[in-house]
């Protein structure tokens, strides 16, 4: 639709919206528009940014009669830029931050624009908290909807483990309240499957005891000794207690001097004295450049990270599940890390264990519920000159790994040239199903701006 022609049918969606209706030609426009990933530059006709339920129907159905394509922006935080959209309508759902919780009933509602600062901070008020990412600027909502990695797996599951209930918008236009006791397959689906079947409104989540203080951080060591780091790691996760979560990576050093580190990252959740003992062993391996992990507030653990991932850098990410965390396959991270471009890119592991993967792989739709390792060839960068060798990187690097991936893939760590079977392999066993829920709630596929599911024809 042409900007004239917004211009002449935007006044019948104005006079039902009560949030703030953004069009190009407005001084806010051009921040509103911008995501998380700096190398996505998209310019939606109307950015909707609504205030409430009762919006985000209005915006749905109007998009509807006009032809607009409809993306959904919580956090912006989408690698693969999903969030917006050239041309067409924006939901905007960064006005809805608010964060309610019941410290009795151990429960916390979050509004689908708030971000895990938003949500941390309130729930820390009460000393509690639930699996919510490694950093906290990202959007409650697309984390969630994706499964929903972090701190406190180890221990109280994934996000969607933790979710009791969604109120969701849908392709009609319609609210609904999903949960165990209503529409239940429609909250199966939302718990792993993304933002394919409407636009969720709200999270209620378990909230677990949690904090202030919990004991984590960094340790980091020179990238010469990458190899003892990582084969260190790997039999170190070989038996952990479910309050630890440990993560594991090849950095840059936080100080811009561009040295190359080799790093791991840990969370535990329980008594302090419990968890300085259960690190212990991380401190005191080999001779690290830096030791930066101890009791810290589980506020400022979960935003430890923030600095190293800033709005607008350049993102380009390829990501896999592996199927071991062999010699070679150390070796080969270790050798591809090497000739990184920039000094914001890395290389990250992810351990999965402990109540994550105590679940089936088909009570939620998030499959991947195997003890292990998610790897992440994170390239970010801000010189645009620097676009062609930095994806280059990414993709030589993903491609050398090859030998050494399983067939899963983390929905949220998929990029914009992931696709098709790439897709279908973020869902695994739990495709078909999630594509009947699909025909079910949105027949004509209304919300593809994702990691799509199609619906059956």
């Amino acid at each position: 639709m042409t900007a004239i022609a917004i211009a002449d049918v935007l006044p019948e969606l104005s006079r039902r919206f009560s949030g703030q209706l953004l069009r190009s030609v407005d001084a806010e426009y051009d921040e509103a528009r911008r995501v998380h990933n700096g190398l996505i530059d998209k310019r939606p006709a109307v950015i909707a940014r609504c205030r409430g339920v009762a919006d985000i129907g209005e915006a749905i159905r109007f998009a509807r009669r006009h032809g607009l394509e409809i993306a959904v922006r919580g956090g912006g935080h989408n690698v693969a830029g999903r969030s917006t959209v050239e041309g067409g309508l924006m939901i905007d759902l960064s006005p809805m931050r608010r964060v309610v919780i019941d410290p009795d009933g151990r429960v916390g509602v979050a509004d689908g624009g708030a971000t895990w600062a938003d949500f941390d901070r309130a729930t820390q008020e009460h000393g509690l908290a639930t699996t919510g990412g490694v950093v906290s600027s990202t959007g409650v909502g697309g984390l969630t909807l994706g499964g929903g990695y972090g701190w406190l797996q180890g221990r109280h599951g994934l996000s969607v483990d933790n979710l009791l209930a969604v109120e969701i918008v849908t392709a009609e236009g319609h609210a609904l309240t999903a949960s165990e006791e209503e529409n239940a397959d429609l909250f199966w689906a939302v718990r792993g499957g993304g933002g394919n079947f409407g636009v969720v409104a709200s999270f209620h989540f378990r909230l677990h005891p949690v904090g202030p203080a919990v004991v984590g951080g960094l340790v980091a060591h020179p990238l010469e000794n990458a190899g003892e780091v990582l084969r260190f790691y790997r039999e170190f996760t070989a038996s952990l207690p479910d309050a630890l979560t440990v993560a594991a990576g090849m950095l840059h050093a936080p100080d811009g001097s561009g040295a190359k580190l080799a790093a791991v990252l840990a969370c535990h959740c329980g008594p302090v004295e419990e968890g300085q003992a259960a690190v212990q062993p991380i401190k005191e391996f080999g001779s690290p450049a830096m030791d930066a992990m101890g009791p810290i507030p589980y506020a400022a653990l979960n935003s430890m990270l923030d600095a190293g991932f800033p709005k607008g850098a350049l993102n380009y990410w390829k990501s896999s599940f592996l199927s071991g965390l062999s010699d070679g396959a150390i070796d080969r991270m270790v050798e591809c890390f090497a000739r990184c471009p920039t000094p914001l890119g890395g290389i990250i592991l992810d351990h999965y264990h402990g109540a994550s993967t105590q679940v089936d792989e088909r009570a939620t739709a998030f499959p991947h519920r195997s003890t292990g390792y998610n790897m992440l060839v994170a390239a970010q960068w801000l010189d645009p000159a620097e676009v062609d060798g930095s994806i280059a990187w990414a993709r030589e690097s993903y491609a050398a790994m090859k030998p050494f991936l399983a067939a899963g893939r983390y929905v949220n760590y998929l990029d914009r040239d992931d696709s098709g079977a790439q897709v279908a392999a973020a869902y695994g066993p739990n495709y078909d199903r999630l594509r009947q829920v699909k025909t079910k709630y949105d027949p004509e596929n209304v919300f593809h701006m994702n990691h799509n599911i199609r619906p059956r024809s």
